[in-house]
């Protein structure tokens, strides 16, 4: 077996990783202090349309599998279909 598949004995001490004693806690600091920007997960901002509400939808499989392999959007486009349907069908 690798070394790097090997599991390590949860009996004996880690000395790669020792557990943080109260000063190392006492000196970290904020990743966002210490990390490059590119590093940090970015957040979405506010809404500028009006807010979606999620649901549960159980769709048709090959339905579904068309709007999917259509690439990244599938679900807006999902959206779009059944705005342009309910326009459509209004009474």
């Amino acid at each position: 077996m690798s070394k790097a598949k090997q599991h390590p004995s949860p009996d004996l001490p880690d000395t790669t990783n020792p557990e943080w004693t109260a000063k190392d806690f006492a000196r970290a600091k904020p990743a966002v202090e210490v990390l490059p920007a590119r590093l940090m997960r970015k957040v979405r901002g506010p809404q500028k349309a009006q807010t979606k509400e999620r649901i549960t939808i159980r769709l048709s499989r090959d339905v579904l599998e068309r709007f999917r392999a259509a690439g990244p959007g599938w679900q807006g486009r999902i959206d779009r279909a059944l705005r342009i349907a309910s326009e459509r069908n209004r009474v």
